[in-house]
């Protein structure tokens, strides 16, 4: 096979929930330089605009995943999707004891509800080409996590529907999910900025430390390893959940 041909994505259009920062944007870029025409959803549509403009053949839209009217506006139009990653996702910090009804509720809407919203809306574009769904879970989903009660719970589920859908469409749709340790990005330094402003350095210290690796991982790492997921080289994959973690759920 041609070096150019290797997991290419030529003719192949991508749905990337929040899509502007991050593990989406990185994704975003990836998907493209690979050939894909990308649609990057996001809340901050300005950002998701600014991103589309540099990328061949993108364009940037807004998108509310925990609103069905807001999905459905950018969904219906579309005549073909191939790729879909369910990326968009928020954290929260607390015990079980610390963590509030509407908080875990928000939370569960965000990361679990708006992976089958999202789903649901696109699964008829999908089946129409066999296409291929990646999931953006969390090691948290696999490990328990002290101070992520909500956050390990619903990326659990995350990690359970991926796995249900694999099963419930074993030749019309390849569905499979990524878990990913602790990733340099913004999603992380948000993390830090609300609850250790008083002791950044410390917590990037102590954050690398729990990945056995030594070192966070990359918004890159984890973007190269959807492209392959969604590539012709990875048609036997589906139902697999991929630990990007720096050997932390292995320790």
């Amino acid at each position: 096979m041609q070096e150019d041909k290797v997991f290419n994505l030529t003719g192949k259009v991508a749905l990337i929930t929040g899509g502007a920062s991050g593990i989406g944007a990185a994704t975003a870029r990836r998907l493209a330089q690979a050939g894909a025409s990308v649609i990057i959803a996001d809340l901050n549509e300005p950002a998701a605009n600014t991103l589309a403009r540099e990328l061949s053949g993108a364009k940037g839209v807004a998108m509310d995943v925990t609103s069905t009217a807001s999905i459905a506006a950018v969904l219906q139009p579309l005549s073909r999707l191939d790729i879909l990653v369910n990326n968009a996702g928020i954290g929260l910090v607390g015990t079980i004891a610390q963590t509030e009804e509407t908080d875990f509720t928000r939370l569960m809407t965000v990361n679990a509800t708006s992976v089958y919203l999202v789903t649901k809306a696109a699964l008829s574009l999908l089946l129409a080409v066999r296409g291929s769904i990646v999931n953006i879970a969390s090691v948290a989903g696999l490990i328990g996590v002290k101070q992520r009660f909500a956050y390990c719970a619903s990326k659990g589920a995350v990690i359970a529907m991926t796995r249900q859908l694999a099963v419930e469409y074993p030749k019309e749709l390849r569905v499979n999910c990524i878990a990913p340790g602790t990733v340099q990005s913004p999603f992380v330094e948000g993390y830090l900025q609300k609850h250790h402003a008083h002791e950044i350095d410390k917590m990037r210290v102590e954050l690398a430390a729990r990945q056995p690796i030594g070192r966070l991982g990359t918004p890159e790492e984890i973007a190269a390893t959807v492209h392959y997921i969604c590539s012709p080289e990875a048609d036997f994959m589906t139902g697999s959940v991929v630990t990007i973690d720096g050997g932390w759920s292995a320790a």
